[in-house]
């Protein structure tokens, strides 16, 4: 929350008693009732009272509460009706959980704790919601604290999709984390913040801070995007991860797309579209990519910061191809509408580009691209006299030095593939940044305890030597034979949903 002191005279924290500071867990009286809720400011309005005041937004709203204000003045920022402004006599550290409040602050801190009703009618540990900005899990995390049972997003009532897609978008990369704190504009819908703190306290931080996050948390979001979106459903039904990253991203967020093409169009992620090429057994993502996008005419104006690739299969059972091998590195370079590329014949700067010599001289769309004396040779051949070739656009800056300087490719690093078996979905997630950062396999009902009025248990399972079935260093006729793990199977033949970030644009978000 942003911290606003106008028209104000700070006080010390030695003025507040008990240890209490911003970031307390504290309890007030209000109106004859007992409210909870944690400290935001603590100081004395100018020319409005002799006493000390401390700002408290409350764990719910209350008819006295404001956005933060207090006559007129903002001194902190919360969703309405939350933010209450009280005298240091009617404010105390917060007596159901004194131990907790005791500990050393930290740049996030806990809040509303829950019952142990609650905590009883979903099963695991206690889920708080978590206040600030924390990190996403380091590579170098203690696993035994990353992984087993009662950890990721607990499952419940068809929330698989939401699940796997949330715990792959924010467990270990900060990639997504403009949506946690873009502040609202004049165009967005009034109840933004609220969503975003949702998103931010109850979901994402817990799932990094405590590697856990119960049901009733997600389903907070799950009502609030049923009301606010054209997707109906959200609560209770099976929906697929593009139907919820519409209505999260575009229709509630409103976050800028992610894909930018020189069509005009924008985008949160791209559906390959391509014809089955009965000659291949196990395509990569990379042929695949590259094929969607030579088909369709259309190329990226820029790169992007995330890329969400969307399998070529439809519904839940049909599958354009048995397996599907994600690439570890996708190059991007051939598709980028500005970018420079090398000739595919000598090397030096390509001016032109000839789809219909696709495959004649290299493979992919880099054997396409052609510097002029080369593009003249290669035409001169009798059986391509007939083809047409379109030039390319080349930055001027880089043509006027192109004889001092590498041409660069422009790579995305696979950080999550979601996938879907028997309409329900799981993720495999890298938990780090780099070739050798390890990966995880995530469940959100990988078990379930009690039957009608029980809960699910969602698990988290290291996956260390994925990254080797990931590359090209395995026989591939394994997988024909019992010889390949359940695990490498499961992700070859169910991927969904390949989720790319730029390594390059990570460290400016």
């Amino acid at each position: 929350m942003e911290h606003q002191n106008l028209a104000a005279t700070s006080l010390d924290a030695s003025d507040l008693h008990d240890g209490m500071e911003v970031g307390s867990l504290v309890e007030v009286s209000l109106g004859g009732r007992q409210l909870y809720g944690v400290v935001r400011w603590y100081g004395k309005p100018r020319n409005k009272s002799e006493h000390g005041l401390v700002g408290v937004e409350l764990e719910s709203e209350t008819e006295e509460g404001s956005d933060g204000s207090y006559l007129g003045q903002q001194f902190f920022r919360c969703a309405p009706g939350r933010g209450v402004f009280v005298s240091l006599r009617h404010c105390r550290l917060d007596s159901r959980f004194n131990s907790i409040c005791d500990t050393p602050k930290h740049s996030a801190t806990m809040r509303n704790y829950d019952t142990p009703s609650e905590t009883a009618e979903y099963g695991g540990p206690d889920c708080p919601s978590v206040l600030g900005e924390v990190l996403p899990v380091g590579q170098f995390g203690d696993w035994s604290k990353l992984t087993g049972k009662f950890r990721g997003i607990q499952g419940h009532h068809n929330s698989c999709y939401l699940d796997a897609t949330l715990f792959s978008m924010f467990t270990f990369t900060s990639i997504f984390d403009g949506l946690l704190f873009r502040p609202p504009t004049r165009d967005d819908i009034p109840q933004y913040e609220e969503v975003q703190r949702i998103l931010r306290e109850e979901i994402v931080n817990p799932l990094r801070q405590n590697h856990y996050v119960r049901a009733d948390k997600v389903m907070k979001l799950r009502r609030l995007l049923q009301k606010l979106s054209s997707v109906k459903g959200l609560t209770n039904e099976e929906k697929d991860p593009e139907e919820f990253l519409h209505c999260l991203l575009s229709q509630t967020l409103r976050a800028e797309p992610f894909l930018k093409l020189n069509s005009g169009q924008e985008a949160y992620h791209h559906q390959l579209f391509v014809e089955k090429d009965d000659k291949l057994v196990m395509p990569t993502v990379q042929q695949l990519f590259e094929q969607s996008f030579l088909s369709s005419g259309i190329k990226l104006k820029e790169v992007p910061p995330a890329l969400i690739i969307q399998m070529p299969r439809f519904g839940k059972s049909y599958k354009m191809y048995p397996y599907v091998l994600p690439s570890s590195l996708l190059d991007i370079t051939d598709v980028l509408e500005n970018s420079p590329r090398q000739c595919i014949v000598c090397g030096h700067l390509a001016e032109m580009e000839c789809q219909q010599c696709l495959g004649q001289c290299g493979t992919g769309l880099e054997s396409i691209a052609f510097c002029a004396p080369c593009l003249h040779k290669v035409h001169s051949h009798k059986k391509r006299t007939t083809h047409q070739a379109q030039p390319l656009k080349v930055p001027a800056d880089f043509a006027a030095l192109q004889e001092h300087c590498v041409i660069p490719r422009m790579y995305m690093e696979l950080f999550a593939v979601v996938c879907i078996a028997t309409s329900h979905y799981v993720a495999f997630v890298k938990c780090g940044p780099g070739p050798d950062a390890p990966w995880c396999f995530f469940d959100s009902m990988a078990d379930r305890k009690g039957e009608q009025n029980g809960f699910n248990i969602p698990e988290v399972i290291a996956c260390p030597d994925l990254p080797l079935w990931l590359s090209d260093d395995w026989d591939k006729q394994l997988l024909s034979s019992v010889g390949l793990p359940n695990y490498v199977r499961r992700l070859f033949s169910d991927a969904y949903m390949c989720l790319y970030q730029s390594p390059d644009l990570m460290l400016y978000r």
